[in-house]
């Protein structure tokens, strides 16, 4: 696989133990501006939290710079606050048959 090939991408992201609601309430905005920023350049990007409300997760397709370079912004917005990891995911590319 090259570099500039689009794969799959997993950003998995959990509350930290000594993180308060006002942490949250802080890094919130700017997240939304980072996943708002990633849908303006016309991508895809499938996110939620899970039902214990202390994680979360991000799928989206990206090229390995592409990834890397959202995953540095994204730990710009949460060191400090979350544990977070990227993996990229063997996975059939869901988000680029559905974005056509």
């Amino acid at each position: 696989m090259s570099q500039d090939e689009t794969k799959p991408w997993v950003l998995v992201s959990n509350v930290k133990n000594d993180t308060t609601s006002l942490d949250l309430q802080m890094i919130a905005p700017q997240i939304t501006a980072l996943v708002d920023e990633w849908h303006s350049m016309g991508r895809i990007m499938w996110s939620g939290a899970f039902d214990d409300e202390q994680s979360s997760m991000a799928v989206f397709e990206a090229t390995e710079n592409e990834a890397k370079e959202f995953f540095k912004k994204y730990e710009n917005i949460c060191s400090g606050v979350l544990n977070y990891h990227l993996y990229q995911w063997d996975a059939m590319p869901i988000l680029s048959v559905l974005s056509k």
